[in-house]
């Protein structure tokens, strides 16, 4: 049998009879499910998505000087480059940019003056923005560009006062991920090039800006901001938010930034993390971020979480007053040592970060919070993957993607790539013992800390590092089922709950006898233990069984998002017109893709609900993101294009 070294090389993905957002799953298409010929020589660390020339020079450093412009939805300044010539025949610096207005571009000759380059901006490509390419015959060091963005920025989102908590002062946070930092600011915008950055921010005085970088808790509400990321990191972890922020501390190193109405409940529900980066630190060695502070954002983010050093950006919908959500801070965390510290050199590998960060979040978890909670959150992970991979491409079921040459890597994204990549490294883990897969892994972070990696590397460090520690644990069949195979492997060991059998059990009681579990069985039930009771009520129920529900748990009109994406779809499946105007408000409220995009999907299957979706989505699309906007609007294309 051929090598997976080998195998991953020529990216031969067999179709045989992956906070975790994602995109709906992707559909089986020709591209996805056989790769063109020429794919197969392609090297895993080459970036579809991205116009950049890493080969022949690379950006080591980035300084900005931005002003933040309210009124015109727009930042405005200059990006200057210090960079670091690999091919000394190479005359030309090739940045990506989407929908930004680029005054000029200049370079820093001899005795400190600032020349004009000549630069061209292609035309934009629907996916992967504007080429720019600018002519460096000199091969100057640093390299400056004067811009704008445009109010439609993808990475960007602005919000009115009334859009806020507050309600006072208006609010505006960045998602880089993953292409939308050339939306903000012109970059070689791929995770293979790493650089540190320096930024001077101008703003109204009354808002507070941060960036992934030395934020200061102490440092003044003036409209001047200054900012220094010390250690390299890839272009989507650029970010940056303003508005009206104040600071709370949970410990010397870590915190909460939040509007002033909700940092209190927020640093409440958190106080655990410094436990928790002090539990990975046991495990996986030092945090070398220095600080990890939190930003609660408003609910138009579109994601659980973002990972952006020092200051992980965090929906406001898993603060339920519990810490049943919280796992969402542990999944953050993890990332400044798997995603952050060793990052996926393309977007096809994106396993190398999520499949990654997903297992040690379970582990901070089983530590902190017990088996049992860690268990079920696999559980019912597992049991989602299951059922989305039925509607995938073979492709797409596999670890090591093909190459995304014309595909939206956002769009490309899904539970395999959290669920299935930590379901290897249980595997792993579960065949070599915990005290030889532990500093295997500790080895991985440490050996490769700061850098770029793709699946080939991480397999050749494999087969190195811990398959000799016992040469008959795992087979070469093995690890081809699991890295390149579709699906999950038929020996993978699934994850099995006490608590949510025990949900099981109660559900399949009150099927058949209408008899409802005591208040004495469910009081201490946990949030996956109630999302599980309900995601197993099948396709539908009778409109009287929902009211009983409705009537004893008051689903709906709920705060906690993990209940409400699976209430929600079963209510309207089943035709229960009563929690219409409930999910109404909450899909206009919330624009975290994970918890409506479900509940759209679910409306536009009868001409009904697609009127209803419509009207809904025309009065939230103010408010959110432009990832959601574009997310909710192919799920209302593709329903009309079935009508």
């Amino acid at each position: 049998m051929r090598s997976i070294l080998m195998m991953l090389s020529c990216v031969a993905l067999v179709a045989a009879g992956c906070s975790r957002e994602s995109a709906p799953a992707p559909e089986a298409s020709p591209a996805a499910a056989a790769p063109a010929a020429s794919e197969k020589k392609m090297t895993r660390s080459h970036d579809e998505s991205s116009y950049a020339e890493p080969e022949k020079v690379v950006i080591q450093d980035l300084a900005l000087d931005l002003a933040v412009d309210f009124d015109n939805r727009q930042l405005a300044g200059t990006a200057t480059y210090t960079l670091d010539w690999k091919d000394k025949d190479n005359k030309q610096l090739v940045l990506d940019t989407r929908d930004l207005a680029i005054d000029k571009v200049e370079s820093l000759e001899m005795g400190g003056v600032w020349k004009p380059l000549e630069y061209t901006l292609a035309e934009a490509d629907s996916i992967h923005g504007s080429k720019l390419t600018i002519q460096v015959p000199l091969q100057n060091p640093q390299v400056r560009v004067t811009y704008k963005t445009s109010p439609q920025a993808s990475g960007l989102q602005w919000l009115e006062p009334a859009m806020t908590e507050g309600k006072q002062l208006p609010f505006m946070f960045s998602q880089s991920q993953a292409i939308h930092a050339r939306s903000w600011v012109p970059l070689q915008d791929t995770p293979s090039v790493r650089f540190t950055y320096s930024a001077h921010v101008t703003s109204r005085p009354d808002v507070m800006v941060l960036m992934s970088a030395d934020n200061d808790p102490a440092a003044p509400r003036d409209g001047d901001y200054t900012f220094k990321m010390p250690q390299p990191i890839p272009s989507y972890l650029l970010a940056i938010a303003a508005g009206d922020l104040v600071f709370k501390p949970i410990s010397a190193r870590s915190g909460v930034w939040a509007e002033p109405s909700m940092v209190d409940k927020a640093a409440r529900e958190f106080e655990d993390t410094e436990k928790m980066i002090a539990t990975t630190e046991k495990l996986y060695g030092p945090y070398r971020w220095e600080r990890y502070d939190m930003l609660v954002l408003p609910p138009s983010f579109p994601f659980g979480g973002m990972e952006n050093p020092r200051l992980s950006f965090i929906t406001p919908t898993v603060i339920v007053g519990d810490k049943s959500l919280v796992s969402l801070i542990a999944h953050e965390l993890a990332h400044s040592w798997s995603g952050n510290l060793v990052t996926n050199a393309s977007w096809k590998d994106i396993w190398l970060n999520e499949g990654f960060t997903t297992y040690v979040q379970d582990r901070i978890t089983e530590s902190l919070y017990g088996t049992e909670l860690a268990e079920a959150e696999r559980q019912l992970d597992q049991t989602d993957l299951l059922n989305e991979i039925k509607d995938m491409s073979p492709a797409d079921q596999a670890l090591a993607l093909p190459a995304l040459t014309d595909r939206d890597p956002d769009e490309s994204l899904s539970q395999v790539a959290y669920v299935k990549g930590a379901w290897f490294l249980k595997f792993l883990e579960e065949r070599f013992g915990r005290a030889v897969f532990d500093p295997f892994l500790l080895g991985w972070f440490d050996d490769h800390a700061f850098q770029s990696a793709n699946t080939d590397q991480f397999v050749a460090y494999l087969r190195e590092n811990l398959l000799p520690k016992n040469p008959n644990a795992v087979t070469e069949a093995e690890l081809d089922a699991w890295l390149i195979q579709p699906g999950i492997p038929s020996f993978a060991t699934h994850a099995r709950s006490r608590g949510l059998a025990n949900t099981d059990t109660a559900r399949i009681a009150w099927l058949g006898s209408g008899k409802l579990p005591s208040n004495q069985v469910t009081a201490d039930w946990s949030t996956q233990q109630w999302a599980n009771f309900i995601k197993g009520m099948g396709d539908k129920l009778s409109v009287e069984q929902l009211a009983q529900l409705d009537a004893a748990y008051k689903f709906t009109g709920t705060q906690n998002g993990e209940i409400a994406v699976r209430w929600y779809p079963l209510a309207v499946r089943s035709g229960y017109i009563e929690a219409m105007p409930a999910i109404g408000e909450f899909i206009q409220r919330v624009g975290r893709r994970k918890l409506i995009l479900p509940i759209y999907e679910e409306l536009v299957k009868t001409p009904e609900g697609l009127t209803f979706a419509r009207e809904v989505f025309a009065r939230a699309r103010p408010g959110y993101h432009p990832i959601t906007t574009a997310s909710v609007e192919a799920v209302l294309a593709k329903a009309a294009e079935t009508r």
